[in-house]
């Protein structure tokens, strides 16, 4: 689940926080990049876990008023998004289970959120089709609850205030989460009842590699990527960059440098990216300017042995 672009936000993030900290310790700061990382995937099945609290509490709601009409009289209340199939398997699936009996903090100690985030689904037009449509099927289901992750959970400004008081990381963390959480949601086979297999922490081991080989080579090798920036940049007015800046190419030098395989362009394009992110307006086509620049000093000067696209031009310099 932790991808790449993951692990260069959080490269970007903790390379900042590494030159701002007084105490620079490589090792901690390791550390603390593969925690911030582990904690990303505790957000996914945390947000999983969050479909299960909230079918547990409609599941309660049917049963209350389910036992005043017994008592009193009147219409029997539908379970049909109580019953939902998908989340039936979800509650029971093995590797969720497991993540909640470990983990110390539940959606019953928020159960205030649970209900009005039910409360929001119960008004939704897409739970009201739900419920006046005769299909019953597995699919309609997981359909279901694709749409209300996408609508009511993906864009949820009182979520993301709960999650930032769980975890300083997870509120930089759940857009990213979020299309995981979605993915998992469509890949779910009713063949597989408990069994099914939640997307794993790392896709293989050469991502966790990837995070580990970049951060270092970032840090340990920075002053002389920064003096190739400087090298590189006698046109351009240096000490007028913002320091996230110098963090991010620093960052794309040290992938240029240290992985082979990876395309010049597509590093290129991936700080770019992250420029809009988190640096200033201007910084993007800055960044694309130089980063296209230090790749063919590097070129030329042997320092680098892969081939430089043709000139770079998703953004114009000025």
């Amino acid at each position: 689940m932790i991808n790449r672009e993951l692990i260069r936000i959080k490269i970007v993030q903790l390379t900042y926080a590494y030159y701002q900290n007084g105490n620079r310790n490589m090792d901690n700061a390791e550390k603390e990049l593969l925690f911030s990382l582990s904690k990303a995937y505790d957000l996914y099945n945390y947000l999983l876990a969050l479909i299960v609290a909230v079918t547990r509490e409609a599941r309660h709601r049917v049963e209350v008023v389910t036992a005043r009409v017994k008592r009193e009289g009147g219409e029997m209340p539908s379970s049909k998004f109580a019953d939902n199939k998908f989340a039936l398997q979800l509650e029971e699936n093995k590797q969720l289970c497991d993540f909640i009996e470990a983990q110390k903090q539940t959606w019953e100690d928020d159960i205030e959120f649970v209900r009005k985030l039910l409360d929001q689904i119960e008004q939704s037009q897409i739970y009201q089709d739900y419920m006046a449509s005769e299909e019953d099927s597995y699919d309609a289901d997981r359909e279901l609850w694709r749409k209300i992750y996408k609508v009511l959970i993906m864009d949820n400004g009182d979520l993301d205030a709960l999650l930032e008081e769980k975890s300083l990381y997870w509120n930089d963390d759940k857009e990213t989460v979020d299309t995981f959480v979605v993915k998992t949601i469509k890949r779910f086979d009713p063949r597989n009842q408990k069994n099914q297999e939640l997307l794993p922490e790392y896709k293989d081991i050469e991502d966790k590699e990837f995070a580990q080989k970049l951060f270092r080579a970032t840090i340990l090798n920075g002053d002389q990527y920064q003096r190739y920036m400087s090298e590189t940049s006698r046109n351009w007015d240096f000490s007028r960059l913002a320091y996230m800046d110098v963090v991010i190419m620093q960052i794309a030098i040290a992938e240029m440098l240290t992985f082979p395989g990876i395309p010049v362009s597509v590093t290129i394009n991936e700080y770019v990216e992250l420029a809009k992110l988190y640096s200033t307006p201007k910084s993007a086509g800055y960044i694309n300017g130089m980063l296209d620049a230090i790749a063919r000093y590097l070129n030329g000067t042997g320092k680098m042995l892969k081939p430089v696209p043709e000139r770079h031009t998703r953004f114009e310099h000025h």
